[in-house]
């Protein structure tokens, strides 16, 4: 009976998407069902959480077909976790979009691909079979690219061409691995790949395909040097789907590195050391490209690849405390990076831009809403007890322990350059007076917004600050959640004998 559980979050989303798909020319009652679609979507993801929280690893084997012949599903801790926030922020995203996109947008079906890109992200964290994966990021390109190019704007096409070009050349990798993994093992069982990779004399070729498919993960996360098509694309669409992307796409890359690299090809086992080498220069090209950027949409999009690094790190050092500093790391950076794009979007309604010559004033003329801004700002740099600081802390610690200097030097450095960056932000977006004061022109875009207008832009942010006040005043409850999940994937014999049901260890 529980087993079925782990499907529904998927076939609700197909339910919602389809439902919506009816309603093509009512836009208002598109935004209402969207809302509700969400939030019940909210409460399905905890009750899963629970279930697996309560129960341990859920599978299902869909058509009946037992593993490893048939597709499994399965939602260990790391997956309904993954769901759950997923939930949060597609309901942010929701209630903001009902407010920021323009009818014209929504008749051509941006609610509906937004749920179905919901799904296909659920899709992504719950299958147990790498095919089925490579199907369901091709949901998500399809989905996200369509969410991109809505509208039509010369910005967005040409963002989106990047995009889309990058991600096919992913997907291509991705498929070429997956082939020389079957022609490798016979299997594309993630538990039985488990099972099998170890078995396999010739270790070259083995971390060869582990190479590839880090190629793979690694275009679609954004790590260095191919993560140009990130900063090329994320400031062109709404704010909504920038939130979106930004939270929530790239870490689907991160997440797969994960679980490919803790149960496929340990890196304990692999000789990988340029994964370090990746992580230590993704850190430093993105807090790099930050610097430079004059837009405050770029600057967030530039902060995605500096602390994707961190990430990536986490996993390269291949302990379970460097595993606890990275999957901390994403749950904190999923709520303030979407956070983030949802207020440059609120800063751009106020001033009619994103560059940040041409913002300012804020904190003078709306001092509560500066302080809320406050918030998801300095939980990215990290300063205590703010949710930043705690993850970084793990990971600082798991550098010493390996003696992973390199890495140590890369996290200070990305850290440091985060802080100035948004001491600069800070200045320029709210300390500084606006310019043309007072006639203060801009503000008139967020002043005719009615009130339930802004209030729907404000909610979410209050909404996902709340989450983020918790991750970092709460971290007690979110490290005990880290290190459960860093102890299931440092220990693979669960998530295999769950799979496929033996007591045999790997």
């Amino acid at each position: 009976m529980f087993s079925q559980f782990i499907s529904y979050p998927i076939l609700y989303q197909a339910l919602v998407a389809i439902i919506l798909l009816f309603l093509w020319n009512r836009t208002k009652v598109q935004r209402i069902v969207s809302i509700i679609g969400s939030l019940g979507f909210v409460v399905l993801s905890i009750s899963l959480f629970l279930q697996v929280w309560y129960k341990g690893t859920l599978t299902l084997q869909m058509g009946n077909w037992d593993a490893p012949f048939g597709i499994s599903l399965v939602a260990d801790t790391l997956s309904s976790s993954l769901v759950m926030i997923t939930s949060f922020v597609g309901l942010a995203v929701t209630v903001y979009s009902s407010s920021t996109i323009i009818s014209s947008r929504v008749k051509f079906g941006y609610f509906a691909i937004l749920h179905f890109m919901i799904m296909g992200l659920c899709g992504a964290f719950l299958t147990g079979d790498i095919f089925n994966l490579y199907v369901w990021f091709e949901v998500i390109i399809i989905s996200s690219f369509i969410l991109l190019t809505i509208g039509g704007e010369i910005a967005q096409i040409e963002g989106a061409v990047k995009y889309f070009t990058l991600n096919m050349l992913a997907s291509i990798i991705f498929l070429t691995a997956i082939a020389l993994l079957y022609g490798l093992t016979g299997t594309l069982n993630m538990a039985q790949l488990a099972l099998i990779i170890p078995t396999i004399e010739n270790e070259s070729l083995v971390n060869v395909v582990a190479l590839i498919f880090f190629v793979s993960f690694g275009i679609k996360s954004g790590v260095f040097p191919l993560y140009f098509w990130l900063p090329a694309s994320y400031h062109t669409p709404p704010a909504a789907v920038s939130a979106l992307f930004g939270g929530i796409l790239t870490k689907v890359g991160v997440y797969v590195i994960i679980r490919v690299f803790t149960l496929i090809f340990p890196i304990s086992r692999l000789n990988l050391d340029i994964i370090i080498v990746v992580a230590v220069l993704t850190i430093i090209s993105g807090a790099l490209g930050a610097i430079v950027q004059k837009d405050l949409i770029k600057v967030f999009s530039y902060f995605i690849i500096c602390h994707i690094g961190f990430m990536i790190a986490g996993i390269s050092m291949g302990t379970e405390l460097a595993l606890v500093g990275a999957v901390f790391y994403m749950f904190h950076d999923i709520i303030v990076k979407s956070n983030l794009f949802l207020l440059g979007g609120v800063v751009q309604k106020i001033t009619g831009t994103s560059e940040l010559k041409k913002t300012g004033g804020l904190l003078k003329h709306y001092p509560k809403l500066s302080l809320l801004f406050a918030i998801p700002l300095f939980s990215l740099v990290g300063i205590p007890p703010l949710s930043g600081f705690w993850p970084k802390l793990a990971l600082i610690q798991a550098t010493y322990v390996t003696s992973n200097y390199w890495l140590l030097g890369a996290i200070l450095f990305g850290s440091f350059v985060t802080l100035v960056i948004i001491a600069k932000v800070w200045n320029q977006v709210f300390a500084k007076d606006a310019p043309l004061e007072p006639q203060l022109k801009e503000f008139k875009y967020f002043s005719s917004f009615t009130g339930s207008q802004k209030s729907a832009l404000l909610i979410p942010i209050v909404f996902l600050s709340l989450l983020s006040l918790y991750i970092g005043l709460g971290a007690e409850h979110l490290q005990i959640l880290a290190t459960r999940i860093a102890g299931e994937l440092m220990n693979i014999e669960g998530y295999c004998n769950a799979v496929l049901r033996t007591g045999i260890k790997p």
